[in-house]
């Protein structure tokens, strides 16, 4: 191979290096800072290839997709100096790729450190005026919005757009939920004890009626039983006196065997009487009715 072929071979093969340093892909998930001797050149948002000068420009990639970052747990103090442990975690998007390397450098572990401080600072300045129920209610939505407001404007300096900053887990100090659950206990308690003292109430005034109604009830009755035993009583007596003056003899002797069967029903009576007792006359003489004798009993 004579000198001639060996020439044109070096510079193809010098050629073909040149050409494959000067061009290169950005992808759709990337954006491309192309830097020269360490400065800023240009920012490349397109994705396809491009070119730069060979050896003495340099590309820096960075992800143009959605980032997250989670918040170690950290200790608040909310506007009523409750204390809560909140767990956050941030999402973000690197708009301003220019920016973002002269603020933090080309990686994502700066942008990291300094949303950490500027998010934990935002969640203080924001919770130390709010309330505990509002952090547990429907209102966290308006204060996840101030939070994300004041992270947003202080991460615009550093290239990067605040898409979402989110409380997942607010939990309260293990004292101060022991305490909670103490008070949440004595209130139950107090609740079941009010409870039952109406219940109580409610049962002896229930008991009350029921007794006066019973005391009326029982009263009305015995006093229509006494009218009605008194109606009957009146009747037998009417009879009786009726029966008496039809036939006074007869209704005589007619008691007198009610009284010998009343007491000599179960053979075992004694009586103690004289042989002249009126309660003996049918037995030591006949019954006359009418002036006519009858058989003894």
């Amino acid at each position: 191979m004579n000198r001639v072929s060996i020439a044109a071979v070096a510079a193809a093969f010098v050629i073909a290096i040149v050409a494959g340093s000067s061009l290169f892909t950005v992808e759709q998930t990337e954006q491309v800072l192309i830097t020269q001797f360490g400065q800023p050149i240009r920012v490349i948002s397109e994705a396809g290839l491009h070119t730069k000068l060979p050896l003495v420009q340099t590309v820096i990639s960075f992800d143009r997709r959605l980032l997250d970052y989670e918040l170690p747990s950290e200790e608040v103090i909310l506007g009523d100096q409750r204390r809560l442990i909140v767990d956050s975690f941030t999402r973000f998007r690197i708009t301003d790729p220019l920016r973002y390397y002269q603020a933090v450098g080309p990686t994502e572990g700066g942008v990291r450190a300094r949303l950490n401080s500027v998010v934990s600072s935002a969640l203080r300045r924001v919770l130390g005026n709010e309330q505990l129920l509002n952090v547990l209610s429907t209102n966290r939505d308006r204060i996840m919005a101030l939070i994300k407001g004041q992270v947003n404007t202080e991460m615009k300096n550093f290239g990067v757009t605040i898409e979402d900053v989110r409380i997942r887990r607010a939990d309260l100090p293990e004292e101060n939920t022991q305490a909670i659950l103490s008070r949440m206990q004595s209130e139950r308690e107090r609740v079941a004890r009010q409870a039952r003292a109406e219940g109580a109430e409610a049962s002896s005034r229930i008991r009350a009626g029921a007794d006066r109604e019973r005391t009326v009830l029982l009263a009305e009755a015995r006093a229509t039983a006494d009218k009605l035993r008194g109606e009957g009583e009146g009747q037998a007596i009417a009879l009786f006196a009726n029966a008496f003056q039809r036939d006074p003899k007869f209704f005589e002797t007619w008691r007198t065997l009610q009284a010998y069967r009343d007491a000599f029903a179960n053979g075992a009576s004694r009586l103690v009487l004289t042989p002249s007792s009126d309660f003996l006359k049918l037995l030591q003489q006949e019954p006359t009715v009418g002036g006519t004798p009858t058989a003894p009993p």
